[in-house]
């Protein structure tokens, strides 16, 4: 999201005297005692912030296991990340992919019924969700083959977005990526070879019986999530609102598609079981290059030896706030960041003052920025994971917020991230 306010650890970085790292493209601000909100003109980027001295201010045990990494410095030029280049086996891997999924998105997504002679097939139970095997003609719309289909993509890497057991765009351009990290032609469509190439790198179920937990319903939970980002500062945290929100993040799993596969499930009794996804949350180690293709509507991930590891759907900037353009380095990711908001970037409803956002998974990044060397654009998560690649950011990368925070705890500083059209 383009915040040139970045995001803030804390309002109280900015009133006490905290250490900062050290920079080789600028020296770090110097914390001053804040008289009025509206002196703050550029807050304080976290991830130039002490891991320790942050930790002490917080006054929190859990602050220093938060912050996944730091950065010695935070350029706003691109002059050690141009020298980068994207490799010829990498921009062949990119072509392929991004023709298939321009064709993707030049497609309609209109969907088929279930047909009666197909019932058995068709039923949502956990023995046939993980049993099912691919079928010729399989028709667009929501099937339990997509369901599996689904889960196997997230855990190879290929991330489809939200689960929701549909032949949805990010289905299809997972499909793709899946089908480019195989060696297999790359057509978006769930054929009998991909399918067989999913299931080969299966060695358990794609869903499970999961039994609701004292924790899950404890929470902290919210009432409600108020638009206007004034009320949002007054609050203790943006939590999650309900169980069924907080369980749908925690699998990966679109909120309607949960409620779905339990529609007797009440989601408040301590002992209820409920069908969940079974999905990993661990990337490869080896993240070496990072492609946000802006047309694609997609990040690609590639590793040292030229070979794309992972995909994620994006949303990348928009016509208003377009994102940047160039090649950048990652400098470091904090977990449940404070968020800054100043109207010198954009004005967000009547609110003329800049303002302090408590941090939670409802919060306008999500729970967790991944920071680029250029100066208040990054990786963030977000509040609306269904609605990731479909809508506009204010310029930065949104993922949902399981997939940005399972790159943030294995990319590294220094990755090179690229824009690309």
């Amino acid at each position: 999201m383009f915040v040139r306010s970045l995001l803030a650890m804390s309002l109280s970085y900015l009133m006490l005297n905290t250490a900062f790292a050290a920079s080789n493209a600028e020296q770090p601000l110097t914390p001053k005692k804040v008289a009025s909100a509206a002196t703050i003109q550029d807050p304080i980027n976290p991830l130039a912030l002490d891991t320790k001295a942050a930790s002490e201010v917080m006054g929190d045990e859990h602050t220093a296991s938060n912050v996944v990494s730091t950065a010695a410095s935070d350029v706003s030029s691109t002059t050690a990340a141009s020298e980068v280049q994207i490799s010829q086996q990498e921009q062949k891997n990119l072509n392929q992919v991004t023709k298939t999924v321009k064709t993707i998105d030049q497609g309609s997504e209109k969907t088929a019924a279930p047909t009666k002679n197909n019932a058995a097939r068709n039923a949502w139970t956990l023995d046939n969700l993980n049993n099912i095997q691919w079928y010729a003609d399989i028709a667009k719309g929501q099937f339990p083959v997509y369901a599996r289909a689904q889960v196997m993509l997230n855990n190879n890497h290929a991330s489809p977005g939200a689960i929701d057991g549909s032949s949805g765009k990010n289905t299809l351009k997972a499909l793709a990526s899946f089908q480019q990290m195989q060696g297999l032609p790359t057509t978006g469509e769930l054929d009998q070879a991909t399918w067989n190439a999913l299931v080969a790198t299966q060695n358990k179920p794609a869903f499970i019986e999961y039994t609701l937990t004292e924790a899950d319903l404890k929470g902290p939970y919210a009432k409600s999530i108020p638009s206007d980002y004034a009320l949002q500062a007054k609050m203790p945290g943006l939590y999650y609102t309900r169980v069924t929100e907080m369980l749908g993040e925690k699998f990966h799993m679109d909120e309607a598609f949960l409620k779905q596969l339990n529609p007797k499930a009440t989601f408040n009794k301590v002992g209820e079981k409920i069908i969940v996804t079974n999905i990993r949350n661990n990337l490869p180690e080896d993240i070496h290059l990072i492609v946000a293709h802006k047309g694609a509507k997609q990040l690609y991930l590639f590793n040292d030896r030229n070979q794309m590891i992972g995909s994620f759907p994006a949303t990348i900037g928009s016509t208003d706030t377009p994102s940047p353009t160039g090649t950048y380095k990652v400098v470091g990711a904090t977990k449940n960041p404070y968020y800054s908001y100043s109207p010198s970037n954009f004005v967000q409803g009547k609110n003329l003052k800049p303002l302090m956002l408590p941090p939670g998974p409802n919060g306008p990044v999500g729970n967790v920025w991944i920071g680029l060397s250029k100066r208040s654009f990054g990786i963030h998560g977000t509040p609306n994971p269904s609605l990731i690649s479909k809508t506009a950011s204010h310029g930065c990368i949104r993922l949902t917020n399981w997939d940005a925070n399972d790159l943030a705890s294995k990319v590294k500083a220094g990755v090179t991230v690229k824009f690309l059209e």
